[in-house]
């Protein structure tokens, strides 16, 4: 792997290709995509990443939150653990869909 190149930038003109007018991405698909990405990344890109794209009280938000969601449900203590990951997985393709989506009706759910 190229140890230099830039971790998902998540600006609209680097993401454009993806949604090309004339095959735009579903949701799905667009999801899908950055998981894909995601698996490519080397630890450090990945913390690169979310340095750049997560605000430190949002960690800190999904961390505590579920922490309280998973505390007294019958949830294995591992996936609780991994909870906070899925919501930052969660907000960074939010993230992306509003950088990359300008009309909503291009993307269907």
């Amino acid at each position: 792997m190229d140890e230099t190149r830039n971790p998902m930038p998540f600006d609209p003109e680097a993401g454009a290709e993806l949604l090309e007018e004339e095959n735009p991405l579903t949701r799905d698909e667009l999801a899908r995509e950055l998981v894909e990405l995601l698996e490519d990344l080397a630890s450090h890109e990945m913390l690169e990443l979310v340095e750049k794209n997560v605000p430190p009280g949002a960690l800190e938000f999904f961390t505590s939150y579920a922490g309280d969601f998973s505390r007294g449900l019958e949830i294995d203590s591992e996936v609780a653990q991994r909870l906070p990951n899925l919501m930052v997985l969660g907000y960074l393709l939010r993230l992306l869909e509003d950088r990359l989506i300008e009309d909503p009706e291009i993307v269907e759910a």
